[in-house]
């Protein structure tokens, strides 16, 4: 695996339930389409299973 993973906003969390708009702001996804890398560690692949719906996440 790698060290690190690309996550990626892709969808608005308007309308989503207010603890996935939390974890994306606790992810650093302030706005559409802005990428952040955060370590390959079981905390961060919990936070994306949480939002999958809203993110692209890619290996680096």
């Amino acid at each position: 695996m790698a060290n690190t993973l690309k996550v990626t906003l892709v969808k608005s969390p308007i309308g989503a339930v207010p603890k996935h708009k939390k974890t994306v702001t606790a992810m650093g996804l302030t706005k559409m389409h802005k990428t952040v890398e955060m370590p390959d560690n079981a905390a961060t692949r919990g936070m994306i299973q949480q939002v999958q719906h809203l993110v692209k996440v890619e290996e680096a």
